[in-house]
């Protein structure tokens, strides 16, 4: 007989009462080979056939569950066409259909193409949604009393179902994978949680009650399923944090507070560091960094770090999701932790002369980070604690006034000080003399800046300065009065800029953007004639040769008068010309034609009413030496020792003392490369202090690579950075280079033998890498990992302990260099240094993946990979990624190393060989999953081609439907598949 369609071949199998593999048999002799069952819709037709009457159909269900035992139809056409019945009533009919799902839920898997494992999702999500309204069906039915202990046996068959499907990992990510598909039937699937919900409040029977409530659960953890961290809770100590704490204290004091709270976000995500502790180890590096902190301006600038610029970071911080927590009970707590290191805050008490605690307790609950009570609480246990302290002599400490207090009260008066600045100079330029003389006396003007530099108010306070000194150019007819004034005027504005430019950085100073030409006399100075370290200048360069007419008449004033006129005075003019005249003057003692009485007589003159000339004539002076034989400087040194000494007569200016310190700080740090390089001694009037803290750092007589394995050994003894490691590292990376800095470091890593050391040593590495992030992770990642993992004799170096804790740093270092890289922040520290040429990393990872680059080609010695590479049918080539999907521009070095350094881990994957190379692989894959926040869209692992999921899969420690779903991109179409069929395939 030939059969016409499915349904007369059934009831043809029926009516003769055939066994089911005779059914089978004949079925297959029925329909030719060609089409398959699916298609065909085999599983619907049986159901549909089955479930006719009141109860199902025996003979008819074997024949569905012999096709679904020898995989004649597919588990997604059963799941679908189960949830196509709806008639619940039928109880017996409900119940085979729960047994026809019981032969498979467990242990779903298709082996098909992408499409059919998307088709199985869907499936799973229907059959889900069919199962929650059954269940919804009979918890309504439970209330009539003649149904109900019917009613709850079905539900419980129900309920069992669910548990047993929702309690597979595997499942569950088949299902998110679903609602990422299908927004719409996501949300059939909630409303029928929500009227299952709603039944369940009338359900008496307590088991089953709690059964369905840990189903709801189930289901809706289902789109949170990859945001669960857990913290780290062995530890009490976070090196990294403390280190980038300090690395900003004594670094980058003006830099914005934005990058810094992000940079420590990351660190606080990345190690899963819990809220108390992270708070606390911030407020530990700030004790630590104002205990070490050298005295002067460096000691001011840690303490308005700590007591204005941390509180700021810490506001900002509360604004991140903190999930169920209170931010203001988690620094409560951090300071309840911090109160048992007493013996911490003693010293620092010590050191300050006050009550550190108090203030800093005070400064937060004024930002709101603290409650009322809480900060009450804290300062009566630190006042109990301190009755015990260690005191200094009340002689000695009778007189010092406390930093920390001078620092709150010079924050309001920066902005004061802006607000007189900001009014008309010439109207009273008296009054506002007045007020910066205020400024000079004692430490108030470091006080001022320090204050100013943490509250990101320096750059503004610089740019009322060079206002000012702008301003000074304007001559009217004057009176001598008036021309002191603005002699001093442009004194005081001229020596706080520098001192400003080589205690903060000379970025500070300059402008984004000023109009052409108009170039403010300050910043060309600054740019051509100041020396700072790591500028050579030319002294012969054509800005320290003004028009020869202006300097003939400035050698002529400083020569013949008996001191400085002012009336009528272009002070800016003059400071440009007097390179030139020194040059003269100096040429004319060479030759004798001047004594040195007459030299004498000049110097007085040039520092004896301003101070900024004599700070550029040195300036010019610095330059020249420089360019001298060891026996011409005799007389060049000589003048700078003359211009360096004060002036001692009634005639000078208005806050001479005043302004002379601070030019002799300024002079000191021109002076200090030159001195050492001619092994000269100025004696500088002393201001009481250091005035160039952490300078001249490196042992004079060895090797640099000797000095980088020596700190970093003792750093990682102490087990933390101090600021004078840091100065130190940075120096070598300085003079070392880049990839000097980090091929050695990692080397000393991959040294260490035992295990809490390697940790320790990773934390510690990513810290200091900190100092310049960007580049030193283009050179890890685009050099030193390439090497080691495609040279077969480095390999054994990538054994755990330390291979692990390479491929740890390595990540850390990608993800924290993609994250701030795409929110384009570099620190002005790290802007001034040399950036690596884009050209290399282009030379070395060629843009088109036609012609596999220099490591490809080293990587692909068996033919096929290299053809796979260049195949022209880029669809699912090996190294089609989502980030090309997303259209990153691999224009930029950083994606360019990414993309390069996944396409050589997935070749590694794919190889025929396996060594301690293919184990870091899989170490820094479970490193980035670790290290992930939900959904990786825009992550480093979009650069990971699509073809390594199957690859990865295989690993055994990376086969979890989890780690699938967190390493591929599900927001394309192209991830869900690939996830869909890595998950299935599992």
């Amino acid at each position: 007989m030939k059969v016409v369609n499915l349904k007369q071949a059934i009831l043809q199998a029926w009516k003769e009462r055939w066994s089911d593999y005779q059914w089978a048999i004949n079925m297959k002799r029925f329909f030719p080979r060609g089409a398959t069952w699916d298609i065909l819709n085999l599983a619907e037709a049986l159901l549909e056939q089955a479930m006719i009457g009141p109860s199902p159909n025996p003979l008819i269900l074997s024949y569905l569950k012999y096709a679904i035992s020898s995989q004649m139809v597919s588990y997604s056409t059963v799941l679908t066409a189960i949830s196509k019945f709806d008639d619940f009533s039928r109880d017996l009919c409900v119940q085979s259909l729960l047994e026809i799902m019981d032969m498979f839920c467990d242990r779903l898997s298709c082996h098909g193409k992408a499409e059919e494992c998307i088709g199985l999702c869907r499936a799973l999500m229907s059959a889900l949604n069919w199962l929650l309204r059954c269940a919804a069906f009979y918890t309504e039915k439970v209330k009539e009393t003649l149904e109900q202990a019917a009613a709850e046996s079905q539900l419980k068959m129900c309920l069992e179902r669910l548990e047993k499907m929702l309690g597979s990992t595997k499942n569950r990510a088949l299902i998110h994978i679903a609602k990422l598909e299908e927004t719409s039937s996501w949300s059939t699937v909630e409303q029928s949680l929500v009227k299952l919900g709603e039944n369940l409040n009338s359900l008496s029977n307590s088991p089953l009650r709690s059964q369905a409530d840990d189903c709801v659960l189930l289901i809706k953890s289902i789109p949170t399923m990859l945001s669960v961290h857990s913290e780290q809770l062995n530890k009490t100590g976070f090196p990294t944090v403390h280190a980038v704490v300090l690395l900003e204290g004594t670094m980058n004091l003006t830099g914005e507070t934005q990058p810094l709270v992000e940079q420590l976000m990351m660190v606080k995500r990345m190690q899963r560091i819990p809220s108390p502790l992270f708070v606390l180890e911030i407020w530990k590096a700030c004790f630590v960094g104002l205990i070490e902190s050298p005295e002067g301006t460096e000691e001011l600038k840690w303490t308005a770090f700590t007591f204005l610029k941390i509180p700021q970071v810490l506001v900002k911080l509360k604004k991140y999701p903190q999930g169920e927590k209170d931010f203001t009970e988690d620094v409560n707590c951090a300071f309840e932790f911090l109160l048992k290191l007493t013996p911490l805050l003693d010293k620092a008490d010590q050191r300050c002369n006050c009550n550190c605690m108090n203030l800093l307790l005070q400064e937060c609950s004024k930002q709101g980070l603290l409650s009322e009570a809480n900060m009450t609480n804290l300062i009566t246990k630190r006042a109990a604690d301190r009755e015990h302290a260690p005191r200094l002599k009340s002689a000695e400490n009778a007189n010092i006034q406390p930093n920390p207090g001078l620092i709150l009260r010079a924050e309001p008066t920066v902005t004061n000080i802006l607000k007189t600045m900001d009014a008309d100079h010439s109207k009273s330029p008296e009054g506002l003399l007045g007020v910066l003389g205020h400024m000079l006396s004692g430490k108030s003007l470091d006080l001022l800046l320090a204050a100013a530099a943490a509250t990101g108010k320096l750059k503004s306070f610089a740019r009322k300065f060079i206002k000012l000194n702008e301003f000074t150019k304007n001559i009217t007819g004057e009176s001598s009065k008036a021309a002191s004034v603005r002699a001093l005027l442009f004194d005081i504005s001229f020596l706080m800029l520098c001192h400003v430019a080589q205690t903060y950085g000379s970025e500070v100073i300059l402008s984004e953007s000023s109009p052409p030409g108009e170039v403010p006399f300050f910043e060309t100075w600054m740019l051509t004639c100041m020396p700072e370290e790591g500028k050579i200048l030319n002294p012969d360069h054509p800005c320290f040769r003004p028009d020869s007419t202006k300097v003939e008449s400035l050698v002529a004033l400083l020569n013949n008068s008996s001191e400085m006129k002012l009336v009528q005075m272009k002070w800016h003019e003059a400071c440009l010309s007097i390179s030139a005249a020194i040059l003269e003057i100096l040429n004319a003692w060479e030759n004798s034609v001047l004594t040195f009485e007459s030299i004498q007589k000049i110097t007085d003159n040039i520092k004896g009413k301003v101070c900024s000339m004599a700070v550029c004539a040195v300036a010019w002076l610095v330059a020249h030496v420089r360019m001298l034989g060891l026996d011409e400087r005799e007389k060049s040194l000589q003048m700078i020792r003359q211009l360096a000494t004060p002036l001692y007569s009634e005639n000078t200016l208005q806050f001479y003392n005043e302004r002379v310190v601070i030019m002799s700080s300024i002079l000191e740090h021109m002076c200090a490369d030159v001195l050492q390089q001619t092994a000269t001694q100025i004696k500088f009037p002393s201001t009481g202090m250091d005035t160039i803290p952490y300078w001249n750092l490196l042992p004079p007589k060895k090797p640099i690579k000797e000095v980088l394995t020596s700190v970093f050994t003792k750093v990682l003894e102490k087990g933390w950075v101090d600021s004078r490691s840091i100065h130190i590292f940075d120096t070598l990376l300085h003079m070392g280079g880049v990839y000097w800095f980090c091929n050695n470091l990692v080397k000393e890593l991959l040294k260490e033998t035992r295990k809490e050391h390697t940790l320790r040593a990773v934390e510690l590495l990513y810290a200091i890498f900190c100092l310049d992030m960007q580049q030193l992770t283009l050179t890890l990642l685009g050099h030193i990992l390439p090497n080691l993992l495609t040279d077969s004799s480095k390999w054994h170096t990538l054994m755990d302990p330390p291979g692990k804790a390479l491929a740890k740093l390595s990540v850390w270092c990608a993800l924290s260099s993609y994250s701030s890289h795409n929110k384009g922040q570099a620190s002005a520290r790290q802007k001034k240094r040399h950036r690596e040429d884009i050209e290399d990393y282009i030379n070395l990872f060629p843009l088109d993946d036609t012609q596999p680059s220099k490591l490809m080609r080293l990587l692909s010695s068996n033919e096929e990979d290299s053809n796979i590479l260049s195949s022209p049918n880029r669809s699912m080539s090996s190294s089609l990624s989502a980030s090309q999907l997303h259209t990153v521009s691999m224009r930029d070095p950083l994606n360019r190393v990414l993309a390069n350094l996944f396409l050589l881990i997935s070749s590694i994957l794919g190889a025929k060989t396996a060594g301690t190379h293919t184990q870091f692989v899989q170490w820094f894959m479970e490193e980035c999953v670790d290290c992930l926040e939900q959904g990786s869209r825009g992550s480093i692992l979009q650069f990971m081609p699509f073809t390594m999921v199957s690859e990865l899969v295989k690993v055994s420690t990376m086969s979890s439907p989890k780690i699938v779903l967190a390493i591929t991109d599900l927001s394309l179409p192209l991830g869900r598949r690939v996830a869909a069929k890595a998950i299935a395939a599992l």
